[in-house]
């Protein structure tokens, strides 16, 4: 498997890129606007730069992940040849649906079909392709890059053959893979989500501040990001539309998203990605914060 094909050029798809590029894969980003495609590939190259100055690879390195990289607008000339297809568009239900329909046209019966959803259904998604038994969840953490962790999601028609070579490829990209069950939210959201969704409640009932609820959970419970400044970081809309699936998902008042996260969403106030969320961003501001990340 040395040909991957990834949807969506945003925060994870370009990330996705990045890393099995860095690791001497093929790849093809597949996005549907020229734009987006630019900013990923921008944003790419960032980040190498930074790892460079690190010294954590060669500028060689660099070069060679860059060339890696084909970058598509079409989704069957960008799938085509493709071992692998990873889905890391909108965390949008319908969206991930209609992407499936359109890859089971295009695609041969063997190649594995995955979903970098933090949240929807694995058996949802694969039960609109043939062979569903080739579908699976590859739930990475952002940034993709640095973090180590894989959720490796079976859906309930997902053969064992098809989790092994997952498994396996997470390995070889220097990744711990983790294999759950197809349940809203999987592991690292139903119980990240909650406490999210719980933070800003403690806001929303002005039990405390941004800096401060932050604080108390960085420097009391060891956490390296506070859970407020961690949803920014995420994408506040993500956290909504992962909330909404677990609520609908288990029919627990639990799950519900808190009103300040639904207002904010509307107001279109996501976090970093618009400039602002529970805290500001500017252009200066964000790229400082997003540096310290990588280094």
């Amino acid at each position: 498997m040395k040909n991957i094909a990834v949807i969506g050029a945003g925060t994870m798809g370009n990330g996705i890129a990045h890393t099995f590029a860095q690791c001497g894969f093929t790849v093809k980003l597949i996005d549907v606007s020229e734009k987006s495609l630019d900013k990923g590939m921008a944003t790419i190259a960032a980040n190498l730069d930074r790892m460079v100055v690190k010294g954590t690879i060669l500028a060689e390195d660099k070069f060679k992940t860059i060339s890696n990289i084909i970058t598509y607008t079409d989704l069957k000339d960008g799938v085509a040849g493709a071992d692998l297809v990873i889905e890391a568009a909108t965390e949008n239900v319908d969206l991930k649906l209609n992407i499936f329909k359109q890859l089971n046209d295009v695609c041969p019966h063997s190649t594995i079909l995955a979903t970098n959803t933090s949240s929807i259904s694995i058996t949802q998604i694969g039960a609109v392709v043939a062979h569903p038994e080739r579908v699976i969840g590859m739930h990475f953490m952002n940034p993709v890059p640095v973090m180590k962790l894989v959720e490796i999601i079976r859906g309930y028609n997902t053969a064992a053959a098809v989790t092994k070579v997952i498994m396996d490829l997470a390995v070889q990209l220097g990744k711990t893979p983790v294999q759950v069950n197809d349940y809203p939210g999987f592991v690292a959201n139903r119980i990240l989500m909650p406490m999210i969704n719980e933070a800003i409640e403690t806001l929303y009932n002005q039990v405390a501040g941004v800096y401060e609820i932050d604080t108390v959970m960085k420097l009391g419970m060891g956490q390296p990001m506070g859970p407020l400044q961690l949803a920014d970081f995420i994408g506040l809309d993500v956290c909504l539309a992962i909330l909404n699936v677990m609520h609908e998902g288990f029919k627990n008042p639990k799950y519900a998203p808190c009103p300040l996260l639904v207002n904010m969403v509307r107001a279109g106030k996501l976090g970093i990605k618009s400039g602002e969320g529970f805290y500001d961003y500017s252009e200066s501001k964000k790229a400082d914060k997003i540096a310290k990340v990588f280094s």
